[in-house]
């Protein structure tokens, strides 16, 4: 069996303030997608997880294209994830002494690229 030499193009950001539920339905839009068609989706999309989702593709499509010398033209999202960070806790007062746990969700959004043959 040969194994294929693939090239990838990697781009991380951690600790989005967004919730990673609301990060995955952004993250299953673009999913398969050529890089435009993603950032393009992403533009269209204008909620806070599809800004920065646009921004961890576009600095995928950077790496790909200065550090692995991929042609931009041929890339692809090939995988996408959107991982829970962690939750910061807060506390709201109610009346008669009462209070309220507020959870402040983060996300880790990762994104890697291949080239189509």
């Amino acid at each position: 069996m040969q194994v294929q030499n693939v090239k990838e193009a990697k781009a991380v950001a951690k600790y989005v303030r967004v919730s990673p539920l609301k990060a995955r339905r952004v993250a299953d839009l673009v999913r398969g997608k050529s890089i435009d068609e993603a950032i393009v989706i992403c533009r269209l999309t204008g909620n806070k997880p599809a800004r920065a989702m646009e921004k961890v593709l576009r600095s995928a499509a950077a790496n790909a294209e200065n550090n692995h010398n991929m042609d931009v033209d041929k890339l692809y999202v090939h995988t996408v994830m959107a991982n829970q960070g962690p939750t910061m806790k807060r506390m709201k007062a109610l009346s008669h002494g009462r209070g309220v746990i507020i959870l402040k969700r983060s996300s880790h959004l990762s994104v890697v690229l291949r080239e189509r043959n």
